[in-house]
């Protein structure tokens, strides 16, 4: 072998043995490089836009109209509806927290497990166990308080920004349950017990979130408690929508189908999942 021919030969197999040992990283489409962040390989959380919002209000709509489908229409009560819906919220939630990316139906899957388990929970507790909505509705908040407590003793922080971990994900999904829960029962209270109905419950929801919009775009109270008080505030205001739909006309609703209710707002959430921008929320340093 002529000497130039073995120079070739080693540069070669040092490029092979340098490739071998390097793995490929994937393209970060955002910046162009090579090479992804630690926050952006790791959130599998929506950024918070408007359209977060929007599909989250029809989610808890959802919610309330999809559980009272098979609880009510479908005559299999609060304790069998729980069992199926809170099953299909842990194979979710199995499937979300084993997933490498952000995924938005995934994603929003989850959401609506959790507001129909929640749902046909929060019915289970005041209704079937006669605990009542206003007693329902104390007992989850001590459950939400804790569990933001705990998350927040453990990891140092509960913003959506800061979920980058196996354990910041069931954090944040156990914290999402209870609040969609306790969403339903204050929205039930508040059309069933203060005698304001449907229609005056969804009013004071909306008044109560328009307060918290006011407060992030014109004070500096933490970003992160207003995220947490509009996420809880639009669980009640979708229940509240939600029985307006399906609920009788001699109840104040408008005696709609719970399933076509049901579909129309399955629709609703699929077009907006696909043409509202839906990408993954970044850390913000």
């Amino acid at each position: 072998m002529r000497a130039e021919d073995a120079a070739f030969d080693r540069v070669v197999r040092a490029a092979a043995a340098t490739a071998h040992r390097r793995p490929v990283q994937p393209m970060n489409m955002q910046t162009g490089t090579d090479r992804m962040t630690p926050t952006q390989a790791l959130s599998k959380v929506p950024e918070v836009t408007l359209g977060f919002w929007l599909i989250k209000i029809a989610a808890t709509t959802l919610g309330e109209t999809g559980g009272d489908s098979v609880t009510m229409s479908m005559h299999l009560g609060y304790l069998v509806g729980t069992a199926i819906f809170a099953t299909l919220f842990v194979v979710a939630v199995a499937a979300q927290i084993g997933a490498r990316r952000f995924h938005p139906f995934l994603y929003w899957a989850v959401i609506v497990a959790t507001t129909t388990a929640g749902t046909t929970l929060a019915d289970l507790l005041d209704r079937s166990l006669g605990i009542g909505y206003l007693g329902g509705s104390l007992i989850l908040v001590v459950l939400l308080g804790a569990a933001l407590g705990l998350w927040n003793r453990s990891l140092g922080s509960v913003s959506v920004d800061s979920i980058r971990s196996p354990k910041a994900e069931a954090f944040y999904w156990a914290t999402i349950m209870f609040s969609q829960t306790l969403g339903t029962a204050l929205g039930d209270w508040m059309a069933d017990s203060t005698g304001l109905g449907y229609e005056g419950g969804a009013l004071v929801f909306a008044a109560g979130l328009a307060i918290v919009a006011a407060a992030y775009f014109y004070t500096n109270v933490s970003r992160t408690m207003l995220f947490w008080a509009a996420f809880i505030l639009t669980r009640p205001l979708g229940a509240t929508v939600g029985d307006l739909l399906d609920k009788p006309l001699a109840s104040g609703g408008l005696a709609l189908s719970r399933y076509s209710a049901s579909a129309v707002l399955v629709v609703v959430m699929i077009t907006c999942i696909l043409l509202l921008p839906q990408r993954a929320a970044s850390r913000s340093d």
